[in-house]
């Protein structure tokens, strides 16, 4: 069959209503003038991707491209928004019938309009995250399986699904590794309630979140009419955030090209840090090899930080290997360079960080709202939050919850709260719904017969079968053999009553039920060392209680936090954002590298990268913190790996007033005694039932 290709109607001489060479500088008007064919567009932090996107598509607009044959393709919705607004208003009026948002909202329309060809009805229900894991608790429920009691949960068998979807990998490979600290029996068990989670989904008709694109790229390959269809309909292709996709947006970029390959990814490899999520830097790496003819181009000027904290960020970065060469510019004037910070412990690093803040808020007249602090872990905000409370200095946790106030942690002090008051009806409540067959009604009957009791050993003594029995009885007695143990700990011993806490079964509870139970784990570990530092098992509660209380005490009646605040998160949920004044903290080895590099080196790379996402978030002051003594004892711990090789040029040395310095033999700031870097989570891992 012949084809005939309709052309746009363009003339040369045409009058634009954009003066595009004045709007954009000339890296970015390169790429939106010569973007066509397979363009890869490198675009540095800060350095304006959007802008060049969105002129992007007004500039194929203005010269004839219709509207329905552009796909703009983001991660969120709200980016998916603010494109299309910014087209509509450098224009002037609303593109209709642009195909513009999320891959899932893309996939969403191709399978109901294309979708009968691999058999999914048009009228496919959508499960989303919780109708997903309430579908994955009937198939455990109705297979007839035999599993231990610390089995996963539906939480973490839908994220082992959805990774082995979006990786197109089978179930055992995900587990063995990103998951070895499950059994190997488990495997098996993973895989049957997979595939009876998928037929379930087929039975009813319903897509989840993952099968939009799993689907979508399975309509690609078995319907070669279908992608010949689209291919042509899609004349121009636009992806934002090319670094963050995974295995399956891949395939479906690669699928949707046409003979034109109008294909413009736009992304930075030296900012993918979400491998955690299934996504691979090698998508963006590998664009030159699948489009063997696609033009390069780089957005290298940085519109965000100064000279200084860009010349650290390049020298960091180049110790990367297999990456596009970058090197940021920016035409900001010189300015302080990036202070490296090495306070002797946590304690210190928080006092200094809070100090600081106050300094360049009173002095600077630097608004709270324009610095942020930024850690590997949530795990490293504990000491800062708890001198950020007691300086009565407001500030709000991005994306997520504050160290005291998170479930495992209020697990955890449950125990401690009752050793010190055995007659604490809220934390008994919380730590007997955590123990099977133990509902709302046999809560309360336990509870009423503790309350009649004298102290916590006669509550050891009481017989309860008389008003409870089968798996309740076993979870009380469950419940009851850890208090036993742990009232012949010193209760001075505060550290060593989690300890115990942990050994007996917790943290097994921590990984079955939560996708995250390794980082929770780290929480709790930081929560030991916290613990270290007190004699007093009253002391330590009120301080948590203190720090718990702080949130509602200050934040009472307003709706989105206090109006000024600083900004405490982790760098996964910086990215994007951008403060005046940043803190990096935690930056020694096993922190920021995080410990599990010792393990796979290969992630290195990766965390180098969360390394130059954090400092390239600050625009005119970075601080780098790396604390002298890290965990329990006076263990010396060695500076980051990210800051031995920083040249020496680049920072300037901040000496506090009890700091310690100790040249290294190998050019390190520290000396690097061992010690024993045994963690709790090291422990677990290598011996899952905890036969300490």
């Amino acid at each position: 069959m012949k084809k005939y290709i309709i052309k746009p109607i363009a003339s040369p001489d045409k009058k634009l209503n954009i003066d595009y060479k004045s709007e954009l500088n000339d890296e970015q008007y390169r790429v939106v003038t010569e973007g066509d064919g397979p363009c890869l567009v490198l675009a540095g932090a800060g350095s304006g991707k959007t802008r060049t996107l969105v002129y992007r598509v007004a500039y194929l607009l203005e010269n004839g491209i219709k509207p329905e044959r552009i796909l703009l393709m983001t991660f969120t919705n709200k980016a998916s928004k603010e494109m299309l607004s910014r087209v509509e208003l450098i224009l002037k009026n609303k593109p209709q019938g642009l195909w513009g948002g999320t891959f899932h909202h893309i996939g969403n329309r191709l399978l109901r309009m294309y979708g009968k060809k691999i058999n999914i009805n048009p009228s496919f229900n959508i499960l989303d995250e919780e109708d997903a894991k309430g579908l994955i608790k009937s198939c455990l429920h109705s297979l007839d399986i035999s599993r231990d009691k610390y089995f996963p949960k539906a939480d973490l068998i839908k994220k082992i699904i959805s990774l082995s979807a979006n990786l197109n990998q089978p179930i055992h490979k995900i587990i063995e590794e990103r998951f070895s600290y499950l059994a190997d029996e488990h495997i098996p068990i993973m895989t049957a309630i997979a595939a009876a989670y998928q037929e379930r989904k087929n039975q009813s008709q319903s897509l989840d979140f993952d099968d939009l694109l799993y689907k979508w790229n399975e309509l690609l390959v078995a319907s070669p009419e279908i992608k010949e269809k689209l291919a042509q309909k899609f004349q121009y292709i636009l992806v934002d955030e090319y670094q963050d996709t995974n295995f399956i947006q891949g395939e479906l970029i690669k699928n949707l090209s046409g003979e034109s390959n109008n294909i413009l990814a736009v992304g930075d490899d030296s900012q993918s840090i979400y491998s955690f999520r299934g996504a691979t830097v090698k998508n963006i790496l590998n664009f030159p090899k699948h489009f063997p003819q696609a033009k390069i181009f780089k957005l290298e000027t940085n519109y965000r930080s100064t000279p200084e904290i860009l010349q650290l960020a390049n020298a960091s970065i180049k110790n990367n290997p297999n990456q596009f060469e970058k090197k940021l510019k920016t035409q900001k004037p010189s300015s302080v360079k990036p202070a490296l910070v090495t306070p002797y412990d946590n304690y210190q690093q928080a006092e200094f960080i809070c100090q600081r803040i106050m300094e360049l808020q009173q002095e600077e007249g630097i608004n709270l709202n324009e610095m942020a602090v930024l850690f590997r872990a949530h795990s490293q905000s504990l000491e800062l939050e708890m001198e950020l409370n007691k300086r009565n200095i407001p500030y709000v946790m991005r994306g997520g919850l504050r160290f005291f106030e998170q479930a495992h942690i209020k697990d955890v002090l449950a125990y401690l709260r009752i050793l010190n008051n055995y007659l604490d009806e809220i934390s008994w409540t919380r730590l007997l719904h955590l123990q099977p067959g133990i509902g709302e009604s046999n809560a309360k009957r336990i509870w009423q017969i503790i309350s009649s009791c004298g102290d916590l050993k006669q509550v050891q003594k009481t017989d309860f079968t008389k008003i409870i029995g089968g798996r309740a009885a076993t979870g009380w007695y469950q419940l009851n053999e850890i208090f036993e143990k742990l009232l012949v700990i010193d209760p001075g011993q505060v550290s060593e009553l989690i300890l115990q806490i942990l050994k007996s079964g917790y943290l097994n509870h921590l990984i079955a039920n939560y996708e995250n139970g390794e980082e929770r784990a780290e929480d709790l570990k930081q929560l030991m060392n916290f613990a270290s530092s007190y004699k007093s098992l009253d002391e330590f509660l009120s301080d948590a209680a203190l720090s718990e209380g702080f949130k509602s005490e200050r934040i009472a009646g307003q709706k989105n936090g206090p109006e000024e605040a600083l900004t405490l998160s982790t760098v996964h949920q910086a990215k994007g954002l951008e403060w005046k004044v940043v803190f990096v903290v935690g930056l020694t080895e096993g922190q920021f590298p995080h410990a599990k590099v010792y393990e796979f080196p290969d992630q290195l790379a990766e965390e180098r990268r969360l390394f130059y996402v954090a400092s390239t978030r600050a625009k005119d002051q970075l601080y780098l913190t790396a604390p002298m003594i890290g965990g329990r004892g006076d263990i010396l711990s060695r500076a980051s790996q990210f800051i031995q090789e920083l040249p020496g040029d680049v920072y300037e040395r901040w000496q506090t007033e009890e700091d310690i310095t100790y040249e290294a033999e190998d050019g390190g700031e520290f000396s690097d005694e061992e010690g024993d870097k045994k963690s709790i989570l090291d422990i677990y891992l290598k011996n899952r039932k905890l036969d300490l």
